[in-house]
């Protein structure tokens, strides 16, 4: 089968590429990522993102479910805690 894994946002890529490694042992077809938010800072991917909403600074991003100690989630627009 083909998969496009869906992230919210790829900062450290840790969650990313464990994900990709677990699909990959079930040898999909090809495997696709995209993604809401990048702040291409994890250089070490092994799958590149194909497809970015939108570029992200190097800030703590909250909104659209991206919470900071359970708060802010809720925001209907993305925001930098500064």
């Amino acid at each position: 089968k083909h998969i496009l894994l869906v992230e919210d946002i790829v900062d450290s890529g840790r969650t990313l590429q464990r994900l990709v490694e677990l699909l990959g042992e079930r040898k999909p077809q090809s495997l696709g990522i995209c993604a809401l938010l990048h702040k291409h800072i994890a250089s070490h991917l092994k799958h590149p993102v194909r497809f970015v909403g939108f570029d992200a600074p190097h800030e703590f991003l909250v909104g659209y479910g991206l919470d900071h100690a359970e708060n802010f989630r809720h925001l209907p627009y993305v925001a930098s805690l500064q």
